[in-house]
């Protein structure tokens, strides 16, 4: 090995998240590490949540705007498509209320022509029960 180009290799004192401190030798005087092997997943049995860096943090910051924003748009989208529905349902409900209306109306006037029709023909009969009233007494002098 070359002389005067390698680190100084020195006691390192290395402390976890969890509170967990332990010495080694490294060529750093001190580290911090996320996990150890006190409190791992793997050596523990428990689940744990480990965000590595913050880089669950980091990746709401860099796009969680992005995210909220992109959800707040399908809200909006949702909500114009319900408002849509609504307003079709509403002039669905007046077309057909409107067709009611014109079918009852034509009714009324079907039942006045057909009143009309019956009054004529009761007229008629009437007429032709005096005429054939009247052919009776004129054979009967």
């Amino acid at each position: 090995m070359k002389q005067g180009i390698h680190p100084d290799y020195v006691e390192c004192t290395v402390r976890c998240t969890c509170g967990n401190t332990w010495t080694t030798r490294s060529t750093k005087s001190e580290m911090t590490v996320d996990l150890c092997d006190k409190c791992h997943p793997f050596y523990t049995g428990q689940q744990k949540l480990v965000d590595t860096g913050g880089r669950v943090q980091r990746f709401s910051d860099k796009f969680g705007g992005a995210a909220a924003a992109q959800l707040k748009k399908a809200q909006e989208a949702k909500a114009a498509k319900a408002a849509k529905a609504a307003e079709e349902a509403a002039a669905k409900k007046a077309a057909k209320e409107a067709k009611a209306a014109e079918k009852a109306k034509r009714a009324a006037e079907y039942a006045k022509k057909a009143e009309a029709q019956a009054a004529k023909q009761a007229e008629q009969e009437a007429a032709e029960a005096e005429a054939a009233a009247e052919t009776v007494e004129e054979s009967a002098e």
